[in-house]
């Protein structure tokens, strides 16, 4: 076959602060940067799914026409300006014709200023092209939030399985794999999607552990037999529309068979509800029991500190865990990484070892935080280039501009200049810093770094410090939501929610 290919990859928080604009995708934040044409062909050995599709695609024989590829850093929405002009070069490659097929390697769970549902609407210009028969397969990340549009539209949608999303490009072979089925059968596959009926909070997805990891074991034994494939997203807990929220489906040839698979994994998300709801720990407490676990431990504890995940939507840069250490005298401490490109700059025109007085990090956009003034150690500084050696984007290089380790009492604070979730462990090398060799580790992410620091982690906690991203859904502002979904695991639905909030005043972030 003759198969165009393309990435758009964009998590859209629509309580977040900043917007992804072109230049955004351009650069990749964490992402490969922009590619076009036989560029995208590079990333045939880099974990993503198209590098996946690639790979099988290839060793088939089939042609492949690569057209672009682009993601940026979870944010608010995406401009208008960056959706069309990145979708417009699909859409013009995808009137140009000559193929037989389509993969496209999309997240799904991206709002744009004009488009609740910018994968919907993607696809549905795609259909309007190709028409209701040429196969449109498209992988989506685990934390999609699919729409009936999406559904309608596509061949067929697979979704990853691990949190960390170490199976990437696994997931794009599988979409290479279901293309070449639906062309064997010579006909459509039925699509039987089921919604379920609460938010999960996005710590309460890795599948590392239960109850994550044994749903998706029952995932992989209904995908047999009739069941071509099988999908589980849990969903991602902060996009404002009527569709957000967690899925199963099922493809099948035979429309009873999808409609059994699906059903199965509903019925088991459904009772065990209550399984998927997370503790969290306020700053002072992560502060005083990693300092009390890491007494006389040969290894780090690490604290994520999830409400400030750049991954979801953050900008990497509240204060609230820094100065929770700092309260409770904390040694050996490092926090990465702090975006801040002013702070990072004056660390450079000072140099390295010199003491300067600044004002770091502090976002104006979260209650109660602010810059930490005070007068900081240069311990570190670099260009910001670095190679990602753990299990997410092993072997691509990353760029966080200038950096700098700035040392402030027993706490070392990594600050750069382009923002980045923390999910390989040289995000802190880049900076001087050997996350070994630290009592405490506190990472701006929420799930993914556990993929390279769990193996040197002591103990691993989850701390609810102010920022952006809520950890708990039932603590963002909803206007939109299902009036029936739950806004948290066995929590009120959005229906009495809404009553509740609309009375006591409406909640922009969580602060606890």
């Amino acid at each position: 076959m003759n198969i165009l290919i393309a990435g758009f990859q964009h998590e859209t928080n629509t309580f977040a602060p900043t917007r992804a604009s072109y230049p955004s995708f351009i650069q990749g934040e964490g992402f490969p940067p922009m590619a076009r044409g036989a560029d995208v062909m590079k990333l045939r050995d880099v974990n993503v799914p198209i590098g996946g599709f690639i790979q099988v695609a290839q060793a088939r024989g089939h042609t492949l026409l690569p057209v672009i590829w682009a993601g940026a850093s979870a944010s608010a929405h995406v401009t208008t300006d960056a959706f069309e002009r990145i979708g417009g070069e699909i859409i013009d490659a995808v009137k140009a014709g000559g193929f037989d097929a389509i993969y496209l390697d999309l997240h799904g769970a991206m709002v744009t200023e004009q488009f609740d549902d910018g994968e919907g609407e993607l696809l549905e210009r795609v259909r309007k092209i190709v028409g209701d028969t040429m196969p449109v397969i498209v992988s989506l990340d685990l934390h999609a939030n699919v729409t009936a549009r999406m559904a309608k539209h596509a061949s067929a949608l697979v979704a990853y399985r691990t949190y960390p999303h170490v199976d990437m490009a696994a997931t794009g072979a599988r979409a290479a794999q279901i293309l070449e089925h639906v062309v064997a059968e010579g006909r459509p596959l039925h699509c039987a999607m089921r919604r379920v009926p609460f938010l999960i909070p996005v710590n309460g997805m890795c599948t590392l552990v239960d109850p994550a990891r044994d749903t998706y074991r029952l995932l992989e034994q209904l995908e047999a037999d009739d069941v071509v494939s099988m999908s589980f997203a849990p969903g991602f807990p902060a996009s404002d529309f009527p569709e957000c929220g967690p899925t199963v489906w099922a493809h099948a040839f035979d429309k009873q068979a999808a409609g059994h698979a699906a059903d199965a994994l509903l019925a088991k998300l459904v009772d065990e509800e209550s399984r998927w709801d997370v503790p969290f720990l306020s700053p002072d407490d992560a502060a005083t029991e990693a300092i009390r676990l890491s007494r006389g431990a040969a290894k780090p504890v690490v604290i994520a500190d999830t409400q400030d995940n750049p991954g979801v939507g953050g900008d990497s840069n509240t204060m609230g865990m820094v100065r929770a250490l700092l309260r409770h005298g904390a040694q050996q401490a490092a926090v990465g990484v702090i975006w801040d490109p002013e702070a990072a700059a004056a660390a450079h025109r000072a140099g390295a070892g010199a003491r300067v007085r600044l004002r770091v990090g502090g976002s104006a956009s979260v209650p109660g935080d602010a810059p930490l003034e005070g007068e900081f150690e240069v311990e570190h500084l670099s260009d910001g280039h670095f190679r990602f050696d753990g299990p997410m984007l092993n072997g691509m290089r990353g760029e966080l501009g200038p950096v700098a380790c700035l040392r402030i009492e027993g706490v070392r604070i990594a600050v750069s200049t382009i923002k980045m979730q923390v999910f390989d462990r040289n995000l802190f090398r880049v900076a001087g810093i050997e996350p070994e060799q630290m009592k405490i580790l506190v990472n701006k992410s929420s799930v993914h770094f556990r993929a390279d620091f769990e193996p040197i982690a002591q103990a691993i906690l989850v701390a609810k410090s102010p920022g952006p991203m809520a950890a708990d859904p039932a603590d963002l502002a909803w206007t939109r939501l299902d009036l029936d979904m739950r806004v948290r695991p066995t929590g009120p639905a959005f229906r009495s929610f809404r009553e509740t909030t609309v009375q006591s005043g409406s909640r922009r972030f969580s602060n606890n």
